[in-house]
């Protein structure tokens, strides 16, 4: 070693390329699993992408009454399907910061129709962090402050207003904090029965794996949306919105597990078979033991892959049902709920701003698959 001015020191020994090759791939065996898997998923962009997203969209769930400037069910008589408004900077040349023109409204005689135009001499500028509507953080905490607000004396519909003058925009964000959170509770539902049944058909075989197969071949079987409609039927019409919306993630959980629990069992079936299984069971490990602490950990990261891409099927389950009125209804706020005011096509034609409501749940949709794929990517490799 040779000590250098700068009291750095330096290897008098020659570079060896093999030398160092060998020390990183030495690095990468000793690196934890999920670095392992971490490197590997960020080199799947759209995925890394589509999970920032989404975990932006499920941090701002509690506080979308913070964002959204008017409550979901907030009426206003004299503006009915009010046009989608935009927010400027500048008016006649001079930046003002951001500003609405207010919609004046007159009736065409010969459509009977209200035409709402904007008011471009009449700049009016958006309040920030002004008191209106009352709503929940996090359903817990009582607020009335919001992000942002319309002028007094204006409105502000960024997209739009639907048939009972309600802002397309706030409702959306209010909207997502059930058809989002439909996805988590279903999926819950389904990954314990899935898990549970899955696991004892593999690992016991014999008469219970038999009994388990058949009733997972009965359930598939079965037409899909008729037995959602069965289902959605059956809840008493006096249910509160919360209670329906509780039974339909149950639904939609129970009716997903089948498909889950054949994929582990399929892999007991072959994991019960290795050394490290015979080994635990000879030294007197019980069967919920090894199924806990040896086979369920091998197969968990499948089994997050597999979550993140029967989540959006689950948001598509609720959004049909409360499309076809089956589901969550009014007051409740879903998007389902928000196409089912909108499935009128003669209005959708007139007024196509009603129909915003299905962009959410394609990019959603969209996200979580691109993020399911990412992430499937990532884990397959490093299944054990």
């Amino acid at each position: 070693m040779t000590q250098l001015p700068d009291g750095r020191f330096v290897d008098d020994a020659p570079y060896d390329p093999q030398a160092s090759l060998l020390e990183l791939e030495r690095k990468d065996l000793d690196a934890p699993n999920w670095v392992l898997i971490w490197r590997k998923f960020k080199t799947h962009k759209l995925g890394l992408i589509s999970g920032a997203f989404l975990l932006i969209c499920y941090l701002l769930l509690p506080v979308v009454g913070f964002i959204a400037p008017y409550g979901p069910n907030q009426r206003m008589s004299e503006n009915l399907y009010s046009p989608p408004q935009s927010i400027n900077f500048f008016h006649d040349g001079e930046f003002l910061g951001p500003f609405i023109y207010p919609m004046t409204s007159e009736a065409d005689l010969e459509t009977f129709q209200w035409v709402f135009k904007p008011d471009l001499d009449n700049p009016l500028k958006l309040e920030f962090f002004c008191q209106a509507e009352r709503y929940n953080i996090a359903g817990l905490i009582p607020s009335n402050t919001h992000l942002f607000c319309a002028p007094e004396g204006a409105t502000l519909f960024l997209w739009g207003s639907d048939r009972l003058g309600r802002d397309i925009f706030s409702r959306i964000l209010y909207g997502a904090q059930l058809s989002l959170t439909v996805g988590l509770i279903g999926i819950s539902v389904s990954f314990v029965l899935g898990i549970f049944f899955g696991s004892i058909a593999g690992y016991f075989g014999g008469k219970i794996d038999w009994v388990i197969n058949r009733v997972i071949e009965v359930l598939r079987s079965l037409p899909e949306l008729p037995l959602w409609l069965a289902l959605s039927a059956a809840v008493p019409s006096n249910w509160s919105p919360v209670a329906v919306f509780f039974i339909i993630s149950v639904i939609l959980g129970i009716l997903d597990w089948p498909g889950l629990a054949r994929s582990v069992r399929a892999k007991f079936l072959s994991l019960r078979e290795e050394e490290y299984v015979r080994a635990a069971e000879m030294m007197g490990a019980s069967s919920g033991r090894v199924i806990r602490k040896h086979l369920i950990p091998n197969f968990m990261s499948h089994l997050i892959a597999s979550a993140t891409l029967s989540i959006p099927a689950m948001i598509l389950g609720e959004t049909a049902l409360s499309f076809l009125g089956l589901g969550l209804r009014a007051p409740a706020v879903s998007w389902g709920v928000m196409l089912n005011d909108a499935q009128n096509l003669a209005s959708i034609e007139i007024y196509p701003w009603t129909a915003i409501p299905m962009l959410p749940i394609v990019i959603i949709v969209l996200a979580f698959n691109f993020f399911g794929d990412g992430l499937r990517d990532s884990l397959d490799p490093y299944q054990q």
